[in-house]
């Protein structure tokens, strides 16, 4: 519980802010597009120090580091809520990512390496409260502080929670004895290079990901240049570090053929899951006229049946295989989605929310028998390192999710306009018809024959543009249903692992 705390206020914040935006740019006198970097510079910071935490845990030793981030976000929080401009604001939010960018890792560090084996899956499914919930609530949650108070308390509410964190981290974490720290008269040197490979590269992925589709994506020279950056620096960095004495990150660990196909999956788990969690609301709130409090009730069962969940399937994994665990998460939760896949303009509320309890439920089995499987055969020296990729990779699944989500949102829409506007011609008799009922039901409330005509066409135009949509978003759930499907082959690759029912050594 001490490590979920920070871990679910860090996950919160990456989330929380999306729907205060509006009220963030017209309190900072700020256009819409200044107040877009708000949500960007705290994805970007906390991108680039993310994998970075094992190097920072040997060199000041993981409990100080942990501690030091604590701090860091909590203050950070603080200063967000007291911005006076919002230049300010996107400072102070990137000092906030690069204090919550080692939070994830870390957590999940220190509970691999305090609980045996036989325990990680139920230590796991507590951590996986915080990571697997906090996207889920925290549209709701930023909604309703906006709507009730002010948008500040969406940052100072990270206050006491922060210094609750470092009381008990104070009291209860302790550095394992076996853990190695290196110190600059030990010959530890700094890797420069590799970290500014690594900060220039995920930032510029960042900046794609957030900023393609508002730029048309590769018509932008800007988007052209970010990405050929981004590539470069990327692939140079991973050459660089495998071949570093003392590397920031340590790439050698995905040698473990598990933990690599772990990370794939919480890559795409990151995708589907930061992707729905966008795709849900939007729908409910731009087609359906939801309110973002409505819009939220419909998401928050769906949070239930993964607290729910969890515990069961961290007693599970005593009896039964990661894989085959992870295996039946993907397969309910593709049906949750499939499902979606089916709403169209007339869908209720209750249909709704089963359709997301259901990929909900899926969603439980996943994050815990993918970590347990992922750090099964992790050397514990290694671990830090570990953490910091596979927190890294949900990260990326997740900012690419939304990206590519948007996009098609967009392009999808486009499409299907272009085939349903085909079919608005007076020589259609299906439209003539339709134009004349709805002339007709227009004229009875006043307007003369000629007046009604032109609004029918308006309504039966507006229509068309609200099917359209409707068709894009079934579009984007059944492609996400798909994608998700794609963990099931990898589960066939990893290297057998019974339950776990006693203590296991690590190899």
């Amino acid at each position: 519980m001490t490590v979920m705390l920070a871990t679910f206020m860090e996950v919160l914040d990456t989330s929380v802010a999306n729907v205060a935006l509006p009220h963030i740019a017209g309190d900072l006198s700020a256009d819409i597009d200044q107040s877009t970097w708000v949500l960007t510079s705290y994805l970007v910071s906390n991108a680039i120090i993310l994998p970075m935490g094992g190097w920072f845990a040997m060199l000041m030793g993981r409990k100080r580091f942990y501690m030091i981030c604590v701090a860091l976000f909590t203050a950070a929080s603080l200063l967000c809520g007291l911005a006076p401009t919002i230049g300010l604001l996107i400072f102070f939010r990137v000092l906030q990512g690069i204090g919550g960018g080692a939070l994830q890792p870390m957590s999940q560090a220190i509970l691999v390496e305090t609980f045996p084996r036989e325990k990680h899956g139920m230590a796991m499914a507590v951590y996986g409260l915080g990571v697997v919930v906090a996207p889920i609530i925290g549209p709701t949650l930023g909604g309703w502080i906006t709507d009730n108070s002010t948008w500040r308390w969406i940052f100072l509410i990270n206050l006491p929670v922060g210094l609750l964190s470092l009381v008990l981290t104070g009291l209860l974490v302790f550095d394992p004895p076996y853990q190695v720290r290196r110190s600059f008269g030990d010959g530890l040197k700094i890797d420069y290079a590799g970290f500014g490979l690594l900060a220039l590269g995920l930032g510029s992925l960042e900046v794609v990901l957030d900023e393609g589709q508002r730029n048309d994506w590769f018509s932008s020279q800007f988007i052209v240049a970010f990405s050929v950056v981004t590539v470069v620096c990327l692939v140079a960095v991973v050459f660089w570090e495998l071949h570093h004495e003392h590397p920031i990150i340590d790439f050698h660990v995905l040698k473990e053929r598990n933990f690599m196909l772990a990370t794939v999956s919480m890559l795409i788990m990151g995708f589907v899951l930061y992707g729905s969690t966008t795709l849900m609301p939007l729908f409910l709130q731009t087609l359906l006229g939801y309110t973002a409090m409505l819009s939220g009730l419909v998401l928050s069962p769906g949070g239930l049946a993964v607290c729910v969940c969890m515990p069961v399937v961290g007693l599970l994994l005593r009896k039964y295989e990661a894989r085959w665990l992870v295996v039946f998460g993907v397969l309910v939760s593709a049906a949750g989605l499939l499902m979606m896949s089916r709403f169209n303009l007339d869908v209720d509320y209750g249909t709704a929310v089963r359709a997301r309890v259901v990929q909900s439920f899926g969603l439980g089995f996943l994050f815990v028998p993918i970590s347990a499987a992922a750090f099964a055969r992790v050397p514990k020296e290694r671990t830090n390192y570990a953490t910091g990729l596979f927190n890294l990779a949900r990260n990326i699944g997740g900012s690419s999710g939304i990206a590519a989500i948007t996009t098609m949102l967009a392009r999808r829409a486009q499409v299907h306009q272009q085939t349903l506007v085909a079919h608005l011609t007076p020589y259609d008799p299906f439209y003539r018809a339709s134009l004349a009922n709805t002339a007709a039901m227009v004229a009875t409330r006043g307007p003369g024959l000629a007046g009604a005509e032109a609004q029918a066409r308006g309504l039966i135009y507006g229509g068309m543009l609200r099917q359209a949509n409707m068709l894009s978003f079934a579009d984007a759930f059944l492609a996400m249903a798909v994608l998700f499907l794609a963990i099931v082959p990898l589960m066939f690759f990893m290297r057998k692992a019974g339950p776990v029912k006693g203590p296991v050594m690590v190899e």
